[in-house]
């Protein structure tokens, strides 16, 4: 399949499919007499696994990682369980940081729900912030 056909099929660009085969994600693939890059099957898989990897919140170098211990014949399967481990870690810490951040923001709001102008002196530019 055509690189143009095979993006469209992949739900992907044809620029994102030559970048991948750049940067390792995808192994070059065969080429037509004309030169024309030819996909099969195994390409789709693979594009598909990295869809799934980046939604999980994986960067491209993780993807990269895990395709390459499965390029060299083992299994990922412990590697890609450490990384979701430290995935999981990262957005427990984000979720804390947004609780606090919201908790900040109510505050903030709450003692803004009656603002008083005459209450604030002329240096400041709002005192609710």
């Amino acid at each position: 399949m055509r690189i143009g056909e095979f993006a469209e099929t992949a739900g992907t660009t044809t620029k994102t499919l030559r970048f991948y085969e750049d940067q390792g994600l995808l192994p070059p693939t065969e080429r037509t007499p004309a030169g024309y890059r030819d996909y099969g099957p195994e390409a789709a898989a693979r594009i598909d696994f990295i869809h799934r990897g980046q939604a999980a919140g994986l960067t491209l170098a993780q993807i990269r990682q895990i395709l390459d211990i499965r390029d060299h014949g083992h299994a990922p399967c412990g590697h890609v369980r450490d990384l979701l481990d430290a995935r999981l870690i990262d957005i427990d810490q984000q979720i804390t940081q947004l609780t606090a951040l919201r908790d900040n923001i109510a505050a903030l709001r709450d003692d803004a729900a009656e603002p008083d102008p005459d209450t604030c002196s002329p240096d400041q530019v709002c005192r609710y912030l």
